[in-house]
């Protein structure tokens, strides 16, 4: 009878603590998918700033020669207009899910996907990436996925080379591979198909860019280049 009393209180004890732990779980959840939301919303500003900025430049630009050299002012206009429209694509891709994949993330999947086609992958370099954009990254991370694909459909290597490094100024992401090359290849070179194409539209954004070197024996290099992303402080100093 004295035993009683006391195990009631502790199982309803027991049923608030479970109950309050669930409620600062759902809390943590909804933190978290704020702060998610934050940052990169503070992304598209640091990266797509400098996007915008060009385009405003540009509009100038076309105003300027629209009398003086038409012709030219009719080639800003159309790069401004490509411009836009990868710049809208790329905000609606990240505002649709509201997460973006790191570099450290895309490897990973990369390397499940090359080992079931039987194609060894070599990884050097940080791919953590730390203090990079996560929009940056972001754009990196589709580049590499895109590589890897053509890579897998097309080249019939049998090992791939990834390699991050990263100064200062800007980071470079290499692919190589020791397959057959690609396919789209002519006399002139190679031939960017849809692929190639769209890797140089989302580089574009954050002023990246793409070259693709090709050999019948030592198979095809892809460099992704990315300038280093400078931030405004509060206080007004650069980081």
């Amino acid at each position: 009878m004295l035993v009683s009393p006391f195990g009631i209180r502790s199982m309803n004890r027991r049923q608030q603590l479970e109950k309050e732990l669930s409620q600062a779980n759902e809390r943590i959840k909804e933190l978290v998918k704020r702060e998610e939301r934050v940052r990169i919303a503070r992304d598209l500003h640091d990266t797509l700033g400098h996007t915008l900025s060009l385009i405003i430049l540009k509009s100038q630009l076309v105003e300027k020669m629209t009398t003086k050299d038409p012709q030219r002012a009719q080639n800003e206009a159309r790069e401004i207009y490509q411009t836009s429209r990868a710049a809208l694509r790329q905000v609606r891709e990240l505002v649709s899910d509201m997460r973006a994949i790191t570099v450290a993330e895309e490897l990973t999947e990369v390397a499940e996907i090359l080992q079931v086609a039987n194609i060894k992958l070599e990884i050097e370099g940080d791919a953590r990436l730390e203090d990079v954009a996560l929009l940056t990254q972001n754009i990196i991370s589709l580049c590499i996925k895109e590589g890897t694909t053509n890579i897998v459909k097309h080249s019939q290597a049998t090992h791939c080379r990834i390699s991050i490094t990263r100064t200062d100024r800007k980071i470079t992401v290499q692919i190589e591979d020791n397959g057959i090359g690609p396919a789209q290849q002519d006399q002139e070179g190679i031939r960017y198909g849809n692929g190639l194409n769209g890797m140089c539209e989302r580089l574009s954004l954050i002023e990246g860019s793409l070259s693709v070197a090709t050999s019948a024996r030592q198979g095809t290099t892809m460099t992704i280049t990315v300038p280093q992303i400078i931030k405004e402080r509060e206080d007004g100093e650069t980081a």
